[in-house]
């Protein structure tokens, strides 16, 4: 499938076919792996939102098979898109790095209402991923859905149970949910957890969760807090951290981020602890963790735990000779705006930039809007600067909150060839999401 806006040469066919046979951190055994399938349906549907009141009318991403989307790493899928929708969609990824030929806009144009498109993916890193079908959401009919989708280690990991929440907020207005983009005065807020109004889940006493939270919401921000409990922070964005604990156990993401975190279930047999969310406005219990009456899973809890696997990502970036560039987020320059809907980009685009692959990049992102905003970089994961350059947070990134006025400097490897896309919105319901690209030549 090509796109006029950016027209596929040989020569980018080739590039891409590079990035998936030599990107980085691949194992050795992804060329071997059998192939999975996962058939994704966006299609019209319904959905209780409130307790006790009707379903309303929702746009959906179903999935065969349904259920948590899991699959394992070294495996590759052949993901296929049927568009049941009235309206064009495209396939957004969060964590999914160095697969050219999964970039929306710059290699995959948006599918037709009632077309179908199949892409094969390498899955060469563990981790939490996210997929969904906002990129070109703003000011719909319905507010565009999201899917969870799970890569596991090849290596066991210490947790007795593994879970994934998946949180969207929605605004229901007298018509049911509105789309972002647009006003959403008098509306409701309702948050879902994995599609239902709450989640529990039940562990023995002295087991380990590593629970996979991921902010699905659209423009918001939230923090999670399981009462009672540590949350060990061990991957963030779908890429192993080093493992530290959560301040005040508290989990703060942007949206689109993704936390895994190791609870240990500390609380005696029988007891019950709320999980609550906070949005900035009003703390919202949306589940439950609930310890068994059985008998403990051991005598006591699992020592910390050290770090997960790596997925192969450079331990360290040499910032000396980095490629350094300003970008302004909320800003305008000359007669076009730098930042602009998707919709509205085109082969003829300038990018933001462009630098060779191997290049470190570093970027100063510098947020003049009145909001929050949040940014977005896909194909690549990126370490947060410290403010004076002399080193970085012990952690990888794809999603980073700039405060208003406030400048963050962030660097990455441009390891995988490429026209990539990076997205800016304002953590305001009614703000457009908004794109610019840069190439990797």
């Amino acid at each position: 499938m090509t796109d006029a806006r950016f027209p596929l040469t040989r020569r980018h066919a080739l590039a891409g076919l590079g990035g998936l046979i030599l990107g980085p951190g691949a194992p050795a055994a992804a060329a071997a792996a059998p192939r999975q399938v996962l058939a994704l349906q966006a299609r019209p549907a319904t959905a209780a939102l409130r307790g006790g009141a009707p379903d309303v009318s929702v746009w959906s991403l179903g999935a065969t098979p349904d259920g948590a989307l899991r699959f394992r790493r070294g495996d590759e899928v052949e993901v296929t898109l049927d568009n049941q929708l009235p309206i064009p969609v495209t396939l957004n990824w969060h964590g999914l790095d160095g697969i050219a030929a999964a970039e929306p806009l710059t290699r995959r144009p948006p599918l037709a209402a009632g077309g179908k498109d199949t892409l094969v993916l390498p899955l060469r890193h563990a981790g939490t991923l996210l997929c969904d079908l906002r990129l070109l959401g703003d000011n719909q009919p319905r507010p565009l859905p999201a899917r969870a989708i799970v890569v596991t280690e090849t290596e066991p990991v210490p947790a007795d149970r593994d879970e994934t929440l998946l949180i969207e907020d929605w605004r229901l207005g007298a018509d049911g949910p509105l789309a972002p983009g647009g006003s959403a005065r008098d509306a409701i807020t309702v948050y879902t957890v994995n599609g239902r109004s709450s989640a529990d889940i039940t562990l023995r006493a002295n087991d380990r969760l590593r629970l996979r939270i991921i902010n699905g919401c659209h423009r918001n921000a939230i923090a999670l807090k399981i009462h009672d409990h540590e949350a060990t922070v061990m991957a963030i964005d779908g890429q192993p951290s080093e493992p530290f604990l959560a301040r005040e156990g508290a989990l703060v993401l942007a949206p689109g981020s993704r936390v895994d975190a190791f609870i240990d279930a500390v609380r005696s047999p029988g007891s019950t602890s709320p999980i609550v969310l906070h949005d900035g406005k009003e703390p919202r219990t949306i589940g439950r963790l609930l310890t068994s009456s059985e008998a403990p899973a051991r005598s006591a809890p699992l020592a910390a735990p050290r770090p997960l696997p790596s997925n192969g990502l450079p331990p360290q970036l040499e910032l000396k000779n980095a490629q350094r560039l300003e970008l302004t987020l909320g800003g305008t320059s000359g007669p076009q705006p730098d930042w602009m809907a998707p919709g509205a980009l085109t082969a003829a685009t300038t990018p933001a930039f462009r630098t060779k692959a191997g290049r470190v990049v570093v970027l100063a992102l510098t947020n003049r809007a009145s909001m929050p905003t949040v940014f977005h970089l896909h194909g690549h994961h990126f370490r947060l600067l410290d403010r004076l350059d002399d080193g970085w947070k012990p952690f990888w990134l794809d999603t980073l909150l700039v405060d208003v006025g406030q400048t963050q400097r962030i660097a990455f490897a441009a390891a995988a060839r490429g026209r990539w896309l990076m997205e800016a919105m304002a953590a305001d319901w009614g703000a457009p999401r908004l794109v610019r690209w840069f190439a990797v030549e």
